[in-house]
């Protein structure tokens, strides 16, 4: 139920906005927020890793990692209650299809970031879970 006093704040780019939608949908359950009591605050990095590069330089294939630096800042008083790191990595596939590395790539920053947000979830809620918070 603390879960859904926490407000998570917008995150830039479609890899930020889609974790910020992972965290809203583990803390409501799609249902509605309560009045926020806590702020989620996260920045994230994302990088590529070439992986299986062919004498002539071309990447049969790539791994995704999305780093991301988080603060449970509580709204009253403004006061940092909790932070943390996590991450995600997941490989994806290098095709001769434009189409087909765009989609990959695209799935495999979806994966990334619920890693990260189930991963974020789970230490919030048991942080929130304690008596004294």
């Amino acid at each position: 139920e603390k879960l859904r006093s926490v407000e998570i704040a917008p995150i830039p780019s479609r890899v930020g906005q889609r974790l910020r939608n992972e965290l809203i949908f583990h803390s409501t359950g799609g249902g509605e927020a309560a009045k926020p009591v806590y702020r989620l605050e996260i920045v994230i990095r994302e990088s590529v890793t070439s992986t299986l590069v062919k004498t002539d330089g071309t990447s049969l294939s790539q791994i995704y990692g999305l780093d991301a630096s988080f603060k449970l800042v509580h709204i009253g008083d403004r006061k940092v209650l909790l932070q943390g790191s996590s991450f995600g990595r997941a490989a994806f596939e290098r095709y001769p299809s434009i189409y087909s590395n765009v989609r990959a790539r695209e799935n495999a920053e979806d994966r990334a970031a619920l890693t990260i947000a189930e991963d974020m979830k789970t230490r919030i809620a048991a942080f929130l879970s304690r008596d004294k918070v």
